[in-house]
C-alpha cells in the first residue's frame, strides 16, 4: 500500500459520510465549480447573473402585502402584528366577510401593474417578505396551503416576464425570530428555544425550494428577517444563529443545490459577529440601515467582512425617511458597490415610498376602535363599530390599494436614482 493511499484510508476512517470519531458532524460546502448557467450565482464579493457579469441589486421590499404591519395600516397604537390585525378585521366584519377580505387583499395590494411600475421606474429586483403560515396552517405542520403558493407563483411569474429577480424572504418564521410585531409571534422569538419550530422552519425552507428550484428568476432564499433583537436577555442566543442557518442551508440543499442563500445578521440584520467564515459558495450577508448617519463608517464593519471572507454584502433594507437620506443612502451603497433594497414600496398616506394611497372613509373610527384591544369585552361590544361601517371602510381600502388609485411620489422615486 502506498503512503498516499494509506493517508486516503485514514481520512476516510476519521470522517465517514460528514461524522467525525466524536460523533460530531460537519457540513461540507457544496462541490466546487459554477452552477448551471440559467441562475444568479456568488462569484467572489459579486452576485452574477447566468452570463456571468456582475448584478447589482437596485429593489423594492413589498411589505404589508403577505405579511400585515400595524404601521402601515396606521393603527396608532392598535394592533401591531398580524394576528391582531386578522382579529380586528374578523371583529368588525365577521370571520366569513374577513376571509374574503383577505382574499382580495392579496389579489390588489401587489398586482401585475405594480410589478411593471418598479421595472419602468429602473429597478432590476424585489424582495418578498411573507409569514410563513402564508403557505402552512400554524397548527398543522404538514399541511400546505396552495392559496398561499399561488401568490408567490404570481409574484415571481410577473417577475419573471418583466425580467426581475426575486428574493424570497422570510419575514416571520414558525416560533418567531425576533419577538416583536413584525414577526408575528407571541413576544419572544421562541424559535431559537423550540426545536419543533426549528425542524418547521427547515421543513418549510424545504417545500419552498423544491417549488422553486427550477426557477431562473428567484434570486436567492432570505432565511429569516432581522433575527433576535438587541434585548439584553437574548443575547444569549446570538451563538445559535448561525447553526441554524447551516441546518436549514443543508435541508434546502436536499432539493435545490443552486440558489443563493441570503443570511441575515443578528439584532436586526446589523450584527455580523455572529458569523464564523462562510460556510458554503453560494452565500450572500445582509445587513439593514435605518435613520442612523449616511456614512463610510456607518458601513464598515460590512465592508470589512466583505473584504476578510471574499462574499457579497447586501443593503436587504432601508428606507423610511425623508427623501434627501433616501438618496444619501443610496449613493453610499452604489459608491461602496454595494446592492439594496429599500422599504416598502406601498404605504398608506405616507411620501416614504413609491406609491401611497389616501386614508379610508371610516378609518378614524376604525382606529378610535382598533385602541381597545386590550379592553374587557363588553367595553369593547359597546364601542364597536356599525357593521356598515367597518364594511363601508374595509372595503374603502381595498379599492384604494390598487395602483390605479395610488399616487407615484416622484421626489422619493428621484431620490432612488430612478425615473417617475
Amino acid at each position: 500500500m502506498t503512503r498516499e493511499r494509506a493517508i486516503v484510508l485514514l481520512a476516510g476512517t476519521l470522517l465517514l459520510g460528514g461524522v467525525l470519531l466524536d460523533g460530531s458532524s460537519r457540513l461540507q460546502p457544496s462541490p466546487a465549480g459554477p452552477p448551471p448557467s440559467r441562475f444568479a450565482r456568488v462569484e467572489g464579493t459579486r452576485i452574477v447573473g447566468p452570463d456571468g457579469r456582475p448584478i447589482r441589486l437596485r429593489g423594492m421590499g413589498l411589505g404589508n402585502w403577505l405579511l400585515a404591519e400595524g404601521y402601515m395600516f396606521r393603527l396608532d397604537d392598535g394592533p401591531e402584528s398580524e394576528r391582531q390585525i386578522r382579529a380586528l378585521v374578523s371583529d368588525l366584519i365577521g370571520p366569513d366577510e374577513a376571509r374574503a377580505f383577505w382574499r382580495t387583499w392579496r389579489e390588489r395590494y401587489i398586482a401585475r401593474d405594480d410589478i411593471r411600475l418598479m421595472k419602468r421606474i429602473g429597478l432590476n429586483s424585489i424582495r418578498v417578505p411573507f409569514n410563513y403560515r402564508l403557505v402552512t396552517p400554524e397548527d398543522q405542520p404538514g399541511t400546505w396551503l396552495e392559496e398561499g403558493f399561488a401568490a408567490l407563483d404570481r409574484v415571481v411569474g410577473w417577475a419573471r416576464e418583466e425580467g426581475l429577480w426575486v428574493v424570497l424572504d422570510m419575514h416571520a418564521a414558525p416560533g418567531g425570530q425576533t419577538g416583536e410585531n413584525i414577526d408575528d409571534s407571541w413576544g419572544r422569538p421562541w424559535l431559537f428555544t423550540s426545536e419543533e419550530s426549528q425542524q418547521r422552519l427547515v421543513d418549510v425552507w424545504k417545500r419552498i425550494a423544491s417549488r422553486y428550484r427550477d426557477e431562473p428568476a428567484v434570486l436567492g432564499y432570505e432565511l429569516l428577517n432581522e433575527p433576535l433583537p438587541h434585548w439584553d436577555d437574548l443575547r444569549q442566543y446570538d451563538w445559535l444563529l448561525e447553526p441554524l442557518y447551516r441546518r436549514v442551508t443543508a435541508g434546502i440543499r436536499e432539493v435545490d443545490p443552486n440558489h443563493i442563500v441570503i443570511l441575515g445578521g443578528s439584532k436586526w440584520n446589523r450584527d455580523f459577529s455572529v458569523f464564523g467564515p462562510p460556510f458554503e459558495r453560494n452565500l450572500v450577508y445582509a445587513f439593514h440601515k435605518y435613520w442612523d448617519e449616511v456614512t463610510t463608517a456607518s458601513i464598515q464593519p460590512y465592508l470589512d467582512f466583505r473584504v476578510k471572507h471574499g462574499v457579497p454584502v447586501w443593503l436587504g433594507e432601508s428606507g423610511e425617511n425623508e427623501d434627501a437620506w433616501i438618496g444619501d443612502a443610496v449613493r453610499l451603497a452604489e459608491t461602496n458597490d454595494i446592492g439594496w433594497c429599500f422599504w416598502p414600496y406601498k404605504k398608506m398616506e405616507k411620501p416614504s415610498a413609491i406609491a401611497s394611497f389616501d386614508r379610508p372613509v371610516h378609518w378614524d373610527e376604525v382606529v378610535a376602535y382598533a385602541k381597545l384591544r386590550n379592553a374587557g369585552f363588553d367595553e369593547k361590544r359597546k364601542a364597536r363599530p356599525a357593521i356598515e361601517t367597518g364594511r363601508a371602510a374595509l372595503n374603502d381600502l381595498l379599492d384604494r390599494i390598487q395602483l390605479s388609485r395610488c399616487r407615484v411620489n416622484e421626489g422619493y422615486v428621484r431620490a432612488l436614482g430612478l425615473t417617475p
